[in-house]
Parts: C-alpha cells; structure tokens; sequence
C-alpha cells in the first residue's frame, strides 16, 4: 500500500503547495492572525498593526487573500472612502491549523534558537 499522499498529482496541482505559495509569505498569516483578533479592519489599522510592512505589499496581500476566498473586502461609498476588511467562513476553518502552527513555534522556540546559535559555522 502507498502510503504518498500526492500520488498521480503533478507538481501544479499539488493542493499542499498550491495553498502554502500562497499563505506561507511573510505576511499573510500575520494579516490572517490579526483578523482574527478583529471581527472587521480597516486597511489603515493593519498597517498600524504590522509597521514594517508597506502599503503596496500589504495591498498585494490582502488581495491575495481575497482572492483565494480568506478576506472580505467592503468598500463604503463615502469621502474619503472606508474599506473594511474581515475573515471568511473558509479562512475559520484555516484559522484552528494555524493556531496549532502558533502553539508548536511556541513550544519550540526555545530549543530551535540553541539548536541554530548551536549548528553556526
């Protein structure tokens, strides 16, 4: 028995790698995770929130996002114009494995930390 979990699926159509080149940057999460936090955001206190990101990587993020179905966008029609930002439905049942992913760096820091100032050249 096989036990290859990606058996007959070509590198493109890898559900594994198609979902992570798309989360696994160096933002996403952290948006992901800050959503969480907020039942609704504004494009302005995420920015706030992640002071090291810039306003074009955070747009290209967010859009990302939407696209893929994890963010809501709500575009009010005022002046100056509100955008309001939540999670999906599909980004909750994201939300519990990256939670797990939270709880391991955690635990593991530590111990990860010594093993790399240890493995230095």
């Amino acid at each position: 028995m096989n036990n290859d979990p990606f058996q007959g699926v070509s590198i493109e159509q890898c559900p594994v790698r198609q979902i992570m080149a798309r989360i696994a940057d160096k933002w996403s999460v952290l948006v992901l995770i800050l959503l969480q936090s907020n039942d609704v955001i504004r494009f302005k206190e995420l920015q706030r929130c992640i002071p090291d990101i810039s306003q074009k990587v955070l747009t290209s993020t967010l859009r990302t996002l939407e696209e893929d179905g994890l963010v809501n966008r709500k575009v009010y029609a005022e002046v100056p114009p509100r955008v309001e930002y939540s999670l999906t439905q599909r980004a909750h049942t994201l939300l519990p494995h990256i939670n797990a992913l939270i709880g391991w760096a955690k635990e593991n820091m530590n111990d990860i930390m010594s093993d790399r100032a240890y493995n230095r050249p």
